[in-house]
């Protein structure tokens, strides 16, 4: 049996990885505002692409330095209150609130990690990408800059979402996603 892999955000590097390892049981990869990354690129490379784009997702993150400020950050946190504007600015208040709760600090360390990507695994397998147009933590520019430089078999658009289209368009996002589902393997 197969299964689909869908990426969100950071969590889009961990696709190409499970592609890497386990071809044969990964039918599609499916990225959803996710850092689809191409051979010998980190998240943070990635991230490097909207130096000066988003100055407000920039502001919403924390650097924390558990091994002392002399050493690399240890996790990346954020300023709560100035996510809404960034990775909710279309999700109800109610919802926002909820999500604010569940949010944890990012380990720095994967972010740097550069990814070991082949044509006989990460490349065999198609990947979809959807495009999620009202995001300000990663940027249509963004977006469409991963898009061209490792194209995927299709590309889907949500309008109207942020970059949680999961909590701001849920039915849409499943409509997509079922879309994929129902697309043939070549």
């Amino acid at each position: 049996m197969q299964v689909i892999l869908v990426g969100h955000d950071i969590g889009g590097a961990c696709v190409p990885y499970a592609m890497e390892l386990h071809r044969s049981k990964v039918s599609k990869a499916i990225f959803i505002a996710a850092a689809m990354l191409k051979n010998g690129q980190s998240v943070l490379d990635m991230f490097s692409m909207q130096i000066g784009s988003n100055d407000l997702c920039q502001h919403s993150q924390k650097f924390l330095y558990a091994n002392g400020k002399n050493q690399p950050p240890t996790t990346i946190d954020y300023e709560k209150s100035l996510l809404k504007d960034v990775m909710f600015n279309q999700t109800t208040a109610k919802v926002v609130e909820l999500a604010l709760g569940l949010l944890r600090p990012i380990p720095f360390a994967s972010l740097t990690e550069k990814h070991s990507l082949s044509a006989t695994n990460y490349g065999s397998i198609p990947r979809f990408y959807v495009i999620t147009l009202e995001d300000f933590a990663i940027p249509l520019s963004l977006q469409e800059a991963m898009i061209d430089s490792n194209p995927p078999k299709q590309i889907f658009q949500m309008k109207g979402s942020d970059h949680s289209p999961f909590l701001s368009k849920p039915q849409a996002l499943n409509k997509i996603l079922v879309e994929i589902s129902k697309i043939p393997l070549k």
